[in-house]
C-alpha cells in the first residue's frame, strides 16, 4: 500500500485541509522511518500491534506529549481503516490500541477578592445597567455566553425567582435568582424599554437594541476583567469557571453544581474539585513546615 495513495485519499476524497494533509504525511513518514530503523520494514501494512506500541514508547522517549502522540495514533488509525477497506488488509494493528490519557488542565478562575474589584460607572443609564446585569448574570448563574444571549423576558420568573435557560441540545434547566438579581433585571428592563421602541426579542440587547453577538459579550467581559485579574484569558467562560469554583469552595454539593451548570456527566463537573485539591496542595506546601 502506497502512502501516496492514502494521502491522495484524505486530500481529494475526504477533502481534509492542507494543514491536516501535511500532518498526516509527516506522521506516516515518521512511522515508516521508525519501522525501517527498528524492524527493518518499509511497508506499514506489515506492522503489528507490538510495533505500534513500540512506536508510542519511542515517541514518549523523545519527550512528546500524550496529546501529540494521540494525534499520530489517529493518523495511523485512519490509515489502517483505509487499508482494510481499499487494500484487503485483514486486520488492523490499531484494533486494541487505545489513546493515551491526557493530563486534566487546571480550571482558570477569578479569585473572590478580584471579582469584588469589578466596578461600574455610577450612571443609572441603559448601557451601564446592561453591562452590570450581563456581568452579574454570567457570574451568579454560571451560564454559557450563548445561553445568555438567547435569554428572553419570558425566561425570567420574577415571582418564583428563577431563570429558565436553554442549554446544549435544547436541554432546559432552572437556575435560582436572588431578590437583588430580580430587582436588577426589572430596573434594566424599564431602562431598555424606554430606550428602544422597536427591539429584538432578547432580554439583553446591544447599544442599538439588537441581539448581541458572541464577540460583543466577550469584549464586555474582557474589558471589565482587564486590570482586575492576572489571568491571560478574560472571557465569559472564565466567569462560568469562577461561578462553579466559588460554589465548591463554599461547600456546595458537586451534583448541585452539575445541575446548575447543565452538565450531563458528573465527571465534567469534577474538574472543579480537582482545582480545589490543587489549591489545598499549594496551601499545604506553603504553610506546613515540611510541606
Amino acid at each position: 500500500m502506497s502512502i501516496d495513495n492514502f494521502i491522495a485519499y484524505v486530500e481529494k476524497e475526504k477533502r481534509y485541509s492542507p494543514h491536516t494533509v501535511a500532518a498526516y504525511h509527516r506522521d506516516m513518514t515518521q512511522f515508516v522511518g521508525f519501522l525501517s530503523s527498528k524492524y527493518d520494514k518499509t511497508d506499514p501494512t506489515q506492522a503489528s500491534a507490538v510495533m505500534v506500541k513500540s512506536f508510542v514508547v519511542w515517541l514518549k522517549d523523545q519527550g512528546m506529549e500524550n496529546r501529540s502522540i494521540n494525534r499520530k495514533l489517529s493518523t495511523l488509525r485512519t490509515f489502517y481503516n483505509y487499508c482494510l477497506r481499499e487494500d484487503g488488509l485483514e486486520k488492523s494493528p490499531m484494533a486494541n490500541i487505545k489513546a493515551l490519557k491526557k493530563p486534566q488542565p487546571l480550571v482558570k478562575f477569578v479569585t473572590e477578592t478580584d471579582i469584588n474589584k469589578v466596578s461600574f460607572p455610577e450612571a443609572d443609564d441603559f448601557p451601564t445597567c446592561r453591562d452590570r446585569l450581563l456581568f452579574e448574570l454570567l457570574y451568579q448563574t454560571g451560564m454559557r455566553q450563548a445561553e445568555l444571549r438567547n435569554l428572553r423576558d419570558s425566561s425570567v420568573d420574577k415571582f418564583a425567582k428563577t431563570l429558565k435557560v436553554l442549554g446544549k441540545r435544547n436541554k432546559e434547566r432552572m437556575i435560582p435568582l436572588s431578590t437583588e438579581m430580580v430587582n436588577m433585571i426589572s430596573h434594566y428592563q424599564t431602562l431598555r424599554d424606554a430606550a428602544f421602541e422597536a427591539k429584538a426579542d432578547r432580554l439583553l440587547l446591544n447599544d442599538k437594541g439588537e441581539e448581541m453577538s458572541p464577540y460583543y459579550v466577550y469584549n464586555k467581559v474582557h474589558c471589565l476583567l482587564e486590570g482586575i485579574t492576572t489571568l491571560k484569558q478574560k472571557s465569559p467562560h472564565v466567569l462560568r469557571h469562577t461561578f462553579a469554583t466559588h460554589l465548591l469552595d463554599a461547600g456546595a454539593d458537586l451534583r448541585a453544581i452539575q445541575e446548575l451548570l447543565g452538565h450531563e456527566d458528573l465527571a465534567t463537573t469534577q474538574v472543579y474539585a480537582h482545582t480545589t485539591i490543587e489549591q489545598l496542595k499549594q496551601i499545604h506546601k506553603q504553610a506546613h513546615p515540611k510541606g
